[in-house]
């Protein structure tokens, strides 16, 4: 009787695809322990240990039937017994059985060469395919504390093989009840160990973006782990027919702007005894632009996998490091031009190029220093991503390089630097311009004044950096003209800067001479 009763009740779980194993309160338990909040639970504060613990009671397990499905709250797991035969499997939150409505639909796709790697050397009786799908995101937090679509993590193993380089890849669907406008997403998985204070990191490496619908993210991965789509905030999605041009820009012109910065410190080297404090800020700006064309020019090589990570990580602190140091000296540039039209004409200040350079070199060393000391993970590869016209919709192509990887961290020490700094140059060219028209005004002949005023004001405005305002103008019908306006401009300000050099020079040099000829018409005449 009670084995009639056992094949009944067991005949009667397989109808309902979901059974109950010996070890399936273990499992709940675990699966139970997993979802609670950081800080309730033991478990979820080791969560590796405990995630390949799951793998493993799930890898197991004893169950009637070729599949079993487990689920609580927020996870649920699912385990498929698979044969050398295998034909290709669809998973459907629409087609599994108990899926709570509030759910977001999601899907996965395998294909048939998923076994093919097992029974290359063998034929198993038995493979287990194990999905683990997991609600909330909170098990998996990186460094960044990236926002996750849905919060949903998908993951997949199959039988304790690694499965890598997919010639067709596994596609993972993720649903979101609105419309994605308006965010950049990226597909990723959970890289264990690729990160000092997490047990892991996402990353884009083996995934293909695509959206078929605004509401839908398409994952093409070629390999099986755990699955989630990043999300960000963004403006207009760019092209990626832009990337290729917009890459072509940068290389050319911080390649000039390199040579030209190179060649106007040679030239005040030459020339340095008849160098001022003025020649010397500007040669101080020169090395910070220099300093910046390099490492922007390295950042995208060092991203590649091959480099270690400890490399990038240096290199994008050096490159925001630059970056903030470039900001810093054309704000002492507006400061030095404040003072010179405005205060005190032939201001002295004791030691005053001294407190500029620990301004200019010290205090944005002491800023990425307090990070690399509180975390250094905020440096490292980031992903850029550039949207792509797929025939079945919109994929994403990302691109990889060295740089701030926090987004708070890029809105305070890169936005709201850069901005603070811009906004202050623009007022000072603005009251510069000020003093040149009413200067100007008081003249009786005001034609020769023309041409010396426009080349006055086209160098201030290159000096003062007042066209990196244009990175405040990424939204919109300005987005396009922005980009190779912003890439130009600013790829080439090295260069611009030699201009403003060579000018200069030739105008004291127009001056020196004229001086030089009254003096010697003076004396003729006594």
């Amino acid at each position: 009787m009670d084995t009639k009763r056992s094949l009944f009740f067991c005949l009667y779980l397989l109808a309902a695809q979901s059974i109950s194993v010996e070890t399936s309160p273990n499992l709940l338990n675990l699966m139970k322990y997993l979802e609670q909040p950081i800080g309730r639970s033991l478990f979820s504060r080791v969560s590796p240990r405990h995630i390949h613990h799951l793998e493993q009671m799930l890898f197991n397990a004893s169950f009637c039937g070729h599949n079993l499905t487990l689920q609580t709250n927020s996870i649920q797991s699912l385990i498929f017994k698979l044969d050398c035969d295998f034909s290709g499997l669809s998973l459907s939150s629409a087609t599994l059985a108990n899926v709570p409505q509030a759910w977001a639909p999601h899907a996965m796709q395998f294909p048939a060469e998923l076994t093919k790697g097992a029974c290359v050397t063998s034929r198993p009786a038995e493979l287990r395919l194990i999905c683990i799908y997991f609600f909330r995101a909170h098990l998996f937090q990186d460094d960044n504390n990236s926002s996750l679509l849905n919060n949903y993590v998908l993951g997949a193993q199959l039988d304790h093989r690694p499965v890598n380089n997919l010639q067709k890849p596994i596609n993972v669907s993720f649903w979101h009840n609105q419309s994605l406008e308006g965010y950049t997403v990226t597909c990723v998985f959970w890289k264990e160990g690729a990160s000092e204070h997490s047990w892991g990191a996402w990353s884009p490496e083996g995934c293909h973006t695509e959206q078929p619908s605004p509401s839908q993210v398409l994952c093409r991965c070629n390999h099986l782990t755990y699955f989630a789509v990043l999300m960000q905030l963004s403006g207009d999605p760019v092209p990626a027919e832009l990337q290729v041009p917009l890459e072509y820009i940068s290389l050319v012109g911080c390649s000039i702007s390199i040579v030209a910065s190179l060649l106007t410190m040679l030239l005040y080297a030459h020339s340095r005894k008849q160098s001022n404090s003025i020649t010397r800020i500007h040669m101080n700006l020169h090395g910070s632009v220099l300093l910046l064309n390099v490492s922007f020019l390295l950042s995208s090589q060092m991203a590649l996998p091959t480099v270690p990570k400890s490399v990038c990580m240096v290199l994008a602190a050096t490159l925001h490091y630059a970056l903030l140091s470039c900001l810093t000296w054309m704000a002492i540039e507006g400061c030095n031009l404040y003072l010179l039209l405005g205060r005190v004409y032939n201001v002295y200040i004791h030691r005053y190029l001294l407190k500029l350079c620990v301004l200019g070199w010290g205090f944005p060393a002491l800023l990425v220093l307090l990070l690399l000391v509180i975390k250094s993970s905020v440096y490292g590869p980031c992903v850029i991503s550039f949207s792509s016209s797929q025939d079945n919709g919109t994929g994403f192509q990302n691109v990889s390089m060295c740089w701030v990887r926090s987004r708070i961290v890029h809105s305070v020490l890169v936005m709201g630097y850069g901005g603070l700094t811009s906004l202050f140059n623009l007022v000072v060219l603005a009251w510069a311009l000020w003093i040149l028209c009413r200067l100007q005004t008081q003249e009786k002949a005001l034609r020769p004044w023309a041409y010396r005023d426009t080349i006055m004001v086209l160098g201030l405005t290159v000096l003062l950096g007042t066209t990196w305002t244009l990175a405040f103008f990424s939204f919109s019908v300005f987005l396009l003209p922005q980009l190779f306006l912003f890439t130009i401009f600013n790829s080439l300000y090295g260069f611009f800067l030699f201009l403003w050099f060579c000018s200069h020079r030739c105008y004291l040099d127009a001056e020196a001479k004229a001086e030089m000829e009254a003096v010697s018409s003076s004396q003729m005449t006594h």
